[in-house]
């Protein structure tokens, strides 16, 4: 399993993208990583495809999914330049719709090997996220940089 997945602040700094780019790139180098899967709902998302689609110039077999917490029926998401597709996780119609961004990031979580975050915030969704990915880290199911730190 080669897919890498991002969580992150949607306050996060423009200036941030130099960075995330190093590590995709270093993810891609070093670990194997294939397969990038990136949300939509705030600015290090934004960050995080910018980045993604910038290193596939010159790794051109990497790809860019979206992940899709509504239905696309229920909200109609465009096609997006530089993405491979997006995709709806397998039983998410049943989760209520209050719970679904954080269902479809954890759902991300347990089918990713490396995970990409900037978590600085200590009370947020993107925190509580973060400590369900320690907990697998501590079982060697998924590899954790958060560039926070």
């Amino acid at each position: 399993m080669k897919t890498c997945f991002f969580i992150g602040h949607r306050d996060a700094p423009e200036n941030l993208l130099p960075s995330i780019v190093s590590e995709v790139e270093r993810h891609i180098t070093v670990y194997g990583a294939e397969d990038f899967v990136v949300g939509g709902y705030g600015k290090f998302d934004s960050l995080a495809a910018q980045a993604v689609i910038h290193i596939k110039k010159s790794h051109p077999a990497v790809t860019l999914f979206r992940l899709l917490a509504y239905h696309p029926s229920e909200r109609i998401v465009p096609e997006l330049p530089g993405f491979d597709g997006s995709f709806y996780p397998e039983g998410m119609e049943r989760v209520p719709r209050r719970a679904a961004i954080v269902r479809a990031n954890q759902y991300m979580i347990n089918r990713s090997a490396y995970l990409i975050a900037y978590v600085c915030h200590p009370s947020s969704g993107a925190r509580n996220l973060l400590e369900y990915a320690a907990r697998r880290e501590k079982r060697g199911l998924i590899r954790i940089t958060n560039l926070a730190l």
